[in-house]
């Protein structure tokens, strides 16, 4: 507790056994409670937690930390205590102080620790008639006179020069506004000429009762600023224009075009192979094998020279030498022409190829960034500037090197980010066109440009029992890989609940709640940032039926056979993740060949502020282009003409479907009573049917599953019972009941009066499953068939009888 001013502790004097004998007013202040009523007592009762006593047998002794005090309100003061002896006698003197004024205290006395340990910075201060109460200003610190304590500016400056310094302390004493770098000449008092250009930073100080108590002054040396103002504005002109590219060519070039000619006539710029790739640097550059390419070059007199390692072109082999192995480990190499050469081993062929003629001298600095290196840029002087480099030169291109390799760096990590992303949305993302008895499908994904490129839009495509299909579009918030891996977890459960066989609302429903989730487990920072649009689109192709709901997407557009494009009104829906709002969904009856275009705003484009023009843009290009019997890929490819070859302003997601319907000779469907006479009555009726349909093969299995599960809604769930067989690429067998009941699949035993149906169903089947409507449920069940008649079309099979 070192820091704070006595009469701010709060103290008391305590027994061995921790009964309170004295009490302080400062202490009767911060727990809100008189001497009389804690003297004589055991200091056990202001405590909130109990103490782990020093020494053994309950006694106190000497010790500190951090304890809970009970005020009198009730509430618990957080106090910093340290307990101490009493010379000669068993009692303890106790002191407490908030436990923030503490942590404030150390904090302070820790920065002026360091301020004042430091060699970089002068730090002084000064009390209110300006003279020095302490410093760490030395003779060796600025090459000049020292600063005793106790001693005026005018003891150590030219009094010219001591008065406009402490006109500016006294005016930050007075006004307690802070003077920052503001900048003096100081002339040494004596005749040497000594003098140095100051940049000066002053702090007014209060003491505990808020008056001014003194001034605390930085100031350190800039004399070299005039001389480095060219290599200042240099650094400025780098750090403005490299690295606002994310490609990593580009930046190289930006890096070439900067350096010259301000600090040489020819620059290259050298990059590890991998970097172009994006992938990881090597942590050191080799001999031998150097596995660089020259990926950018500029020069102060026109083209580049005839001969010189060019762009696009790999290093040779290098032999070793003291030189190669410095600019390995990172130092920057200032070096003549003639050492350049000694260091290829005097091998003319590479010294051709990397030594330009009329050259003198050389600077080589390697572009390293988070502990990689990531090549290296050469700046070579010739005859047209025939003065050598300075010290100077080689910390001003180190300099600009660093802040470069980062900007390399972050173009190369875009780079990987891009191509991983990429990849994992092509493995995330279904075909892109599909062809089933329900649709026949084309899917088109195109990234966003530049720092939006890979993102959350998706398109899916979900085959479903009884020859239904489920068609979903959808676009993640944010872009990158969180927005893909998201997209993946979305797209995951939104088969996982289609699978389910869920209508259209309720799988919005259920991935609401996934995406609030998501948002709960996301970083405290990025929670805003988790959420996303979807529509889901369920078709059923034996009736013509398609059902609709959307969260937050634009409307789907129908284009119907011999009509033109129209706007689907589906009931909007807040985006996943909003929770609390029910999603509504609307049912309509597509015809054959109806063409339905699901898309993302991206489709928008540079009109996604002007929707009404927007959605008329896409109504147009559906009028013009889908037309009955052309192909989806072509009507895909119109909507993005717009955007020619340039990526969109943000990505997009477009699914077109065209629909198709089964043949009425294709499903046969029958409604029995719920009584026992009803299960021979649907078993006749299935063999029937199959002998229609030449598919005697499957009698025996057929009849097993529908003499179950028949038996089972007719036993278990009443009537009446729905029988439907629908022959497509497989035969579908569904049994609907008016039971809500959940059917289960157990394994009998050999005691067991019953229970084997469903396990007989399923060992005479490839898949089975259940469903719900708004009334009652529906058991359906596949087996596969080889036709007959060698027609796998289920529309084109005769029927027979």
């Amino acid at each position: 507790m070192s820091g704070i001013p006595l009469d701010a502790m709060a103290a008391a004097v305590v027994d061995r056994r921790g009964t309170v004998i004295r009490w302080s007013s400062a202490a009767e202040s911060l727990l809100g409670r008189p001497a009389e009523d804690v003297c004589g007592r055991s200091v056990r009762r202001l405590l909130v937690r109990p103490l782990s006593p020093v020494y053994g047998g309950g006694r106190y002794g000497p010790g500190s930390g951090v304890a809970g005090l009970r005020h009198s309100s009730g509430r618990t003061v957080e106090v910093a205590y340290r307990a101490v002896p009493l010379g000669g006698a068993e009692e303890y003197l106790l002191t407490a102080v908030p436990a923030a004024d503490a942590a404030e205290s150390e904090q302070a006395l820790a920065l002026l620790r360091a301020l004042f340990s430091q060699t970089r910075l002068g730090v002084g201060i000064h009390d209110t008639d300006l003279n020095v109460v302490r410093t760490n200003i030395t003779p060796e610190m600025f090459d000049g006179p020292p600063l005793p304590v106790g001693s005026r500016l005018g003891h150590v400056m030219d009094a010219e020069d001591a008065e406009a310094v402490e006109s500016v302390l006294r005016e930050v004493l007075e006004t307690g506004v802070p003077a920052v770098r503001s900048t003096h000449l100081i002339r040494a008092p004596h005749p040497s000429g000594r003098q140095w250009v100051m940049s000066l930073t002053a702090l007014r100080l209060l003491d505990r009762s808020g008056r001014p108590g003194g001034v605390a002054v930085a100031v350190n040396d800039t004399t070299a600023e005039e001389t480095l103002r060219r290599q200042i504005d240099l650094l400025h002109t780098s750090a403005a224009r490299i690295g606002s590219s994310l490609d990593v060519v580009e930046t190289a070039q930006d890096l070439a075009d900067v350096v010259v000619p301000e600090l040489g006539d020819l620059v290259s710029v050298d990059l590890s192979e991998s970097v172009l790739s994006g992938e990881e640097p090597p942590l050191v550059l080799g001999g031998g094998r150097q596995h660089l390419a020259r990926v950018a070059v500029a020069t102060a007199g026109g083209g580049w020279q005839a001969g010189l390692l060019g762009p696009g072109e790999s290093y040779p082999p290098l032999p070793d030498s003291d030189e190669l192995r410095g600019v390995q480990e990172g130092a920057t190499m200032l070096a003549s022409r003639d050492a350049v050469i000694g260091a290829l081993g005097g091998d003319d062929h590479l010294a051709g190829l990397l030594v330009p003629d009329r050259a003198h001298s050389v600077l080589v600095a390697v572009l390293r960034a988070r502990g990689r290196s990531l090549g290296t840029v050469s700046v070579w002087r010739t005859e047209r500037r025939p003065e050598a480099f300075e010290e100077s030169d080689r910390l001003l291109l180190a300099e600009i090197a660093s802040r470069a390799a980062l900007g390399v760096d972050n173009a190369r990590r875009y780079t990987h980010e891009h191509r991983a992303a990429v990849a994992l949305q092509e493995q995330l993302l279904p075909q892109a066109m599909t062809d089933l008895p329900a649709v026949e499908t084309a899917g088109t994904y195109r990234p966003a440009e530049g720092e939006m490129s890979i993102s959350g839009d998706w398109f899916d495509v979900i085959p479903l029992p009884s020859s239904r299909v489920a068609l979903v579009i959808g676009d993640v918030i944010g872009h990158g890989l969180p927005a893909t891996a998201t997209m993946g977890r979305l797209r995951t459960a939104i088969q996982a609940f289609g699978g389910m066989e869920l209508p259209p609302e309720e799988v919005l429903t259920q991935v609401d709640d996934l995406v609030q989730r998501l948002a709960a487990e996301a970083p405290a920072g990025r929670r805003d940032v988790v959420g996303a649009t979807c529509l889901y689109a369920l078709y059923d192709p034996v009736s013509g039926l398609c059902t609709f709901a959307s969260a937050g997407q634009p409307p789907p557009v129908l284009v119907r056979p011999g009509g033109g494009a129209e706007f689907l009104d589906v009931p909007p829906g807040p985006p996943l993740g909003v929770g609390g709002v029910p999603f509504e969904s609307v049912t309509v009856r597509l015809e054959p060949d109806t063409v339905l275009a699901l898309y993302t705003d991206g489709l928008f484009g540079l009109e996604e502020f002007d929707v009404e023009r927007a959605l008329a843009r896409i109504r147009h290009r559906l009028d013009t282009t889908c037309r009955p019997g052309s192909a989806l890929e072509a009507v895909g490819r119109s909507l993005l003409a717009d955007f020619g070859d340039e990526p969109p302003h943000d990505d997009l997601a477009v699914l077109l479907a065209r629909t198709r319907t089964l043949s009425a000779r294709s499903v046969a469907s029958w409604e029995f009573p719920a009584g026992p006479a009803s299960v021979a009555v649907a078993r006749a009726a299935a063999l029937r049917q199959l002998t229609a349909w030449g598919l005697d093969d499957l009698s025996l299995t057929t009849e097993l599953v529908v003499s179950e599960l028949v038996t089972n809604a007719v036993r278990h769930a009443g009537g009446p019972v729905g029988l439907r067989l629908i022959r497509e690429n497989v035969l579908i067998c569904e049994v609907t009941d008016p039971s809500n009941t959940q059917p289960r699949l157990l394994r009998a035993t050999d005691l067991d009066e019953g229970g084997r149906g469903l396990f007989i169903v399923a060992n005479c089947t490839t898949r089975w499953g259940s469903r719900y409507g708004r009334s009652g449920k529906t058991i359906w069940t596949e087996q596969p068939f080889f036709s007959r008649s060698g027609n796998d079309d289920p529309a084109l099979v005769p029927l027979a009888g």
